[in-house]
């Protein structure tokens, strides 16, 4: 009986101990400030946000993050400040035990510059973007397309920068009033007519396909337009 209470009283007060150390940690860890702040950026992207715009999006309650106890901080919102700017597809911030502040930060990926009133980039969604204040994205330009005139040109703008031949040739996309499209090429002077945005893949195939022979034929440069809006053909307009 005697073996039994000392037992009992061993382990009360292993359980009392156990209690009073987890309180006293958890007082500690909620009075550590955060020492230092970790911006990351996902993948080799071009820098349309920089660290200063994230730092300063970190800021809580107007105090610098460095300063902010561990439970103020509600990471939730911050990450959802983050994702709210216009720059920025998504981010995760997290704190380590060590006491620092990490977010990663993906950015918004334009593929187009339409060249409107208030010039914006085309995202690889499709979605409308501002221009950054920090950097210039090398991406084709489109003239004559207004935000509501996107949705039809995009496709064409996707293909354009998933495919690596029209992504190193063309440089400009132009709409006229009947919607028909031109490509601007890097290099040569002939004008591309397009055509509507539909049967992107036979279009570009063929293309492809005309540009090689002119090439091997040495004859792309006697050229003055070339046209692809036609079915499955492509019609050459000599200078």
């Amino acid at each position: 009986m005697k073996r039994s209470l000392i037992i009992y009283i061993k382990c009360s007060a292993l359980l009392i101990l156990i209690g009073v150390l987890f309180a006293f940690t958890g007082k500690r860890n909620e009075e550590r400030k955060i020492d230092k702040v970790h911006v990351e950026f996902i993948k080799e992207q071009n820098p349309y946000v920089n660290e200063a715009v994230v730092n300063k999006l970190l800021i809580q309650n107007q105090q610098k993050t460095t300063s902010v106890g561990k439970e103020i901080l509600v990471l939730n919102k911050v990450e959802k400040k983050l994702d709210a700017h216009k720059m920025i597809q998504h981010s995760d911030v997290y704190l380590t035990v060590n006491g620092e502040l990490r977010a990663r930060i993906k950015q918004r990926t334009p593929i187009a510059r339409v060249n409107a009133m208030t010039p914006f980039y085309v995202d690889i969604t499709g979605k409308m973007m501002p221009l950054s204040k920090s950097y210039s994205a090398h991406v084709p330009i489109v003239h004559n397309v207004s935000e509501r005139e996107v949705l039809e040109v995009f496709p064409l703008l996707k293909k354009i920068q998933e495919d690596e031949f029209l992504k190193r040739h063309v440089v400009g996309v132009h709409r006229d009033v009947k919607g028909v499209y031109n490509l601007e090429l890097r290099i040569y002077t002939f004008s591309l007519v397009f055509g509507k945005v539909e049967n992107l893949e036979s279009k570009i195939r063929n293309f492809k396909a005309f540009y090689q022979k002119a090439i091997k034929d040495k004859s792309l440069n006697t050229y003055k337009k070339v046209s692809l809006q036609y079915s499955n053909q492509v019609v050459c307009t000599k200078k």
